[in-house]
């Protein structure tokens, strides 16, 4: 026993004085600007994944074949046309392939089949990350988001649009994946809870700009590729951005690090005088480390570890749901469709860095329970408030203030959470859970068309259970991370 404990305090100590942060610093110019040119890619995260809003917004239609002239958004038995609202948006996806009545559920499919592409491109670049490096997989992901972004606005049908929207969401989950573990890799332990925090904020001021696009490209095929063609910028990331030196490392490419930590010491005022001595005895620790894995079956083994990893796999549902259905509940809100959506995403930035500070004085689970909270109580709310534009956009916006910290907090509690042999696998499970949460949302969002109250009673009673069942997770804050699965058990 004295023996291991020994043992955990030499490999702690050798965690806390990490070779690579020594040599070219926790975090300085270097890494500024890598983490600056990276967080600008968050933007077409942002705009493609919340684009529905403004391809299918709520449209006014009327069946052609019968004598009238309001629009009565009636669906009537063998109707074989369709006239359209166009005095907001002039073409939608809806109006341009009859998306409505019994054809209304393609629409919502649109959106699941999305997620489920960023569920496989996290999954699939994630691989070739960890195969062939960050920067390559990273670049491959940017282009063919480029590619498939530019052609998803030349489609000619629904199968076509969203079989490359399909395409487009791999693309997107790669550049997601690729750019926070790159990031990761450079900061230093001690920043990285506070640089993985505030890496959602570029998602957030992307989401603010959508209702800019959306409101001076009214045609749905505009909107589409004035979205897409920024992300020819990141084509110049094959001269900006560099290869992880801790990659590079473990890969046995030391001679690629070298230089590339050179750079980086040189940028951040460092001496590079003791560096190859610090890149030895990265390797000499890299090459004696005998990583034990497991498979994330074992996290279903002990009694106690099955409980925690299906609370907060369950907390990861209630981000993917809430966060994207509240957000499409919000579009279909009486009022400026407009205005609402950048209320919306304006409210979501001061809540991304409250929860930094939030969960350094209340702790992940204190956390976790309150915004879950604010959500859910706010959702039900919406219910009992007589119906008004503006107390429901109040209502909503607080829902998802709510989420906009709860899903930072789940990101730092996943990484805790799980011992450290199951750590990605545990991680890349509730990212799962998440995506399928996404999936289902926008058939959540859209019931209120048929049912108002169904949606807000969805989004209100999810997120209280997830806060009921944060009572079984131990708060991790300050805490030393688990290795074994055994002390994960305990």
């Amino acid at each position: 026993m004295l023996l291991e404990n020994e043992t955990k305090d030499v490999e702690s100590q050798k965690v806390k004085e990490d070779p690579l942060t020594k040599a070219i610093g926790s975090i300085g110019k270097w890494q500024i600007w890598i983490c600056f040119v990276v967080f600008l890619v968050k933007f077409p995260v942002a705009w493609h994944q919340m684009s529905i809003i403004f391809l299918a917004p709520p449209v006014n239609f009327t069946c052609a074949d019968h004598a009238t002239e309001a629009f009565d958004n009636q669906c009537y038995a063998n109707c074989s046309s369709y006239k359209y609202d166009h005095s907001i948006f002039k073409e939608t996806i809806v109006s341009q392939w009859d998306l409505v009545c019994d054809r209304q559920w393609l629409k919502n499919l649109t959106q699941t089949v999305f997620m489920l592409g960023i569920l496989v491109g996290n999954m699939v670049f994630g691989h070739l990350s960890d195969r062939y490096g960050r920067r390559m997989p990273f670049l491959a992901a940017v282009f063919l988001q480029l590619i498939s972004g530019v052609t998803t606005a030349y489609s000619v049908n629904w199968y076509m649009f969203t079989t490359l929207r399909f395409l487009l969401a791999v693309a997107t989950g790669g550049t997601m994946v690729t750019s926070f573990v790159l990031t990761m890799e450079l900061i230093g332990a001690k920043y990285r809870e506070s640089v993985g925090i505030i890496y959602q904020i570029p998602f957030n001021l992307g989401h603010l700009t959508l209702p800019v696009f959306g409101y001076y490209l009214r045609d749905w095929n505009m909107f589409q590729l004035a979205i897409s063609l920024p992300s020819v910028l990141f084509l110049s990331y094959y001269y900006l951005l560099p290869e992880s030196p801790r990659w590079l490392l473990t890969a046995g490419k030391t001679q690629e690090a070298i230089k590339i930590m050179e750079t980086a010491a040189k940028r951040n005022g460092l001496s590079t005088d003791g560096l190859a001595s610090f890149t030895q005895k990265i390797v000499v620790d890299v090459g004696s480390k005998t990583e034990e894995h497991a498979s994330f079956i074992a996290l279903f083994r002990t009694p106690r570890l099955r409980a925690r990893t299906l609370a907060i796999c369950f907390n990861w549902f209630v981000c993917g749901l809430c966060f994207f259905g509240v957000s499409q509940y919000i579009g279909h809100v009486s009022g400026n469709i407009f205005t609402n959506v950048a209320i919306s995403a304006a409210i979501q930035v001061p809540g991304t860095l409250i929860s930094i500070y939030a969960n350094r004085v209340l702790g992940r689970k204190i956390t976790l329970i309150s915004s879950n909270c604010v959500t859910g109580f706010s959702c039900l709310l919406i219910i009992v408030i007589p119906h008004s534009g503006v107390s429901h956009l109040t209502l909503g916006c607080i829902g998802l203030w709510g989420m906009s910290i709860s899903f930072a907090t789940v990101y730092l509690y996943a990484g805790e959470l799980f011992p450290t042999i199951v750590r990605n696998s545990g991680v890349g499970l509730s990212s799962t859970v998440a995506r399928i949460g996404s999936m289902v949302a926008p058939f959540v969002a859209t019931l209120g068309q048929s049912t108002p109250w169904l949606p807000p009673l969805a989004f209100g009673i999810i997120p209280l259970v997830g806060a009921g069942l944060c009572i079984i997770l131990p708060d991790t804050r300050g805490k030393k991370l688990p290795d074994t699965l055994e002390e994960g058990e305990a």
